[in-house]
């Protein structure tokens, strides 16, 4: 790089999933005139997570009270409601039942009530009667139901974001994978096929490759983000009418996921899922997508070994069950009776990007970290992308604090850089 040139843009935006593009929008928002530029690697936005989730605009049932994830959850449901109906995004408050099928069920049922109650969701306790005469096709002792909870089309949603970050002057570049990124004392740069990009700053929302960026930053490395596939069936269009709301089981608390359950999609169908099955890639949609370079990673971070004997039982099981389609078939039929294997048609799966600590412990939370010149988003669990709206603007505060953006970088020359760290 010569000693002196001109930055391509003040804040340089890895990632065009819905966190990363919904913070390019406020981002530009809040300070107009900044100039901000989003590389992401596909040819389109929502790639990966953000086009790979049930839809589900998510109430916040299960988090506790206090965390970044019910209140980013809280807040996110009602801004998601009000930007899909100014921008013409098809969404629906369709409400959700949590189903208890025996007693420890009701028992967690009767904690996961109080925990809506603490977070002002407004819940509904149904008893067996009333669950029957809202959801005829559905069996259970109790179920709780959360009026709030809707469904959406999230890629559809990122659009529309970033159809106003286009009007504010955000660059968005797609087909753009960044091979490196490195800083030095004035700024970041990134590696692309097209070139390097330069920047002053950057913010990160790579989901399931934030720890490479993060690695490359220097960012403390103290966790790794292990993949998970969830899978989905979808159920045939004779049973599109087979509930009203969506449908879950009372999720096991020692278990990092929520369960198997039935899903009102906003294109008019049904599906069943997702599991939560280690993926042999970052990016394996599939059993037979195995990336060695990925496995290795895994194999050598002391702290998947250390989840493993923690939660091996149930990945064996959730394993099992994908292998084995009746035993995926038997966690619906708890609740769902009359499903088939023949109603469990194919449909795309999704990888969820888990954040997982030294100790072998799972991120249940966001994780932000930050470097000189970058912020990083290494953990975005669900439901970040209902809550990517207040996620979006939690970045660009946290940002304006620790980062200068008062002064703009169109002539400002750089550092002469070496000892890049690439991937």
């Amino acid at each position: 790089m010569p000693a002196q040139c001109e930055y391509d843009a003040d804040v340089l935006i890895i990632g065009g999933g819905i966190v990363g593009v919904s913070t390019a929008m406020q981002l530009t928002e809040r300070h107009p005139g900044l100039r901000v530029l989003l590389l992401e690697k596909e040819p389109t936005l929502a790639a990966h997570q953000t086009g790979h989730n049930s839809g589900v605009v998510h109430a916040g049932v299960y988090y506790a009270l206090g965390s970044l994830k019910a209140e980013f959850c809280r807040r996110g449901a009602a801004a998601t409601y009000d930007f899909a109906r100014r921008h013409d995004v098809p969404i629906e408050r369709c409400g959700k039942l949590i189903v208890a099928t025996n007693d420890i069920e009701l028992e967690r049922l009767g904690a996961l009530y109080g925990r809506c109650q603490q977070n002002q969701l407004e819940p509904q306790w149904l008893g067996q009667d009333e669950l029957t005469e809202l959801e005829p096709r559905i069996v259970g002792r109790a179920a709780v139901r959360v009026g709030m909870s809707g469904i959406t089309d999230y890629p559809a949603l990122t659009q529309a974001m970033a159809r106003v970050a286009r009007q504010q002057g955000v660059d968005i570049r797609l087909g753009e994978p960044v091979k490196a990124m490195f800083e030095h004392r004035t700024g970041v740069g990134a590696e692309t096929p097209s070139g390097l990009f330069r920047a002053k700053y950057a913010i990160v929302c790579a989901g399931l490759m934030a720890d490479h960026f993060a690695r490359m930053c220097k960012v403390e490395l103290d966790f790794r983000i292990i993949p998970f596939r969830g899978e989905y069936y979808r159920l045939p269009a004779s049973k599109n009418d087979i509930v009203k709301h969506l449908i879950y089981p009372v999720p096991d608390p020692n278990l990092p996921f929520l369960g198997v359950h039935l899903t009102r999609m906003i294109g008019g169908y049904v599906t069943v899922g997702p599991n939560a099955v280690l993926a042999l890639a970052r990016e394996g949609y599939r059993w037979r997508d195995v990336r060695w370079s990925d496995l290795s990673e895994m194999l050598e971070f002391g702290g998947f070994w250390k989840m493993l004997k923690k939660n091996g039982g149930s990945g064996l099981t959730e394993a099992r069950n994908s292998l084995w389609k009746r035993g995926y078939l038997q966690l619906c039929q708890k609740y769902c009776p009359e499903l088939t294997l023949s109603d469990l048609q194919p449909h795309p799966a999704g990888v969820r990007a888990q954040a997982v600590m030294a100790d072998g412990s799972l991120v249940h939370d966001f994780l932000i970290r930050r470097s000189q010149h970058s912020l990083h988003v290494c953990n975005a669990p669900s439901p970040a992308a209902t809550a990517a709206l207040p996620i979006g603007a939690y970045l660009v505060e946290e940002f304006g604090k620790h980062f200068d953006l008062s002064a703009r970088t169109r002539s400002e020359p750089h550092d002469e850089v070496d000892g890049r760290t690439t991937e």
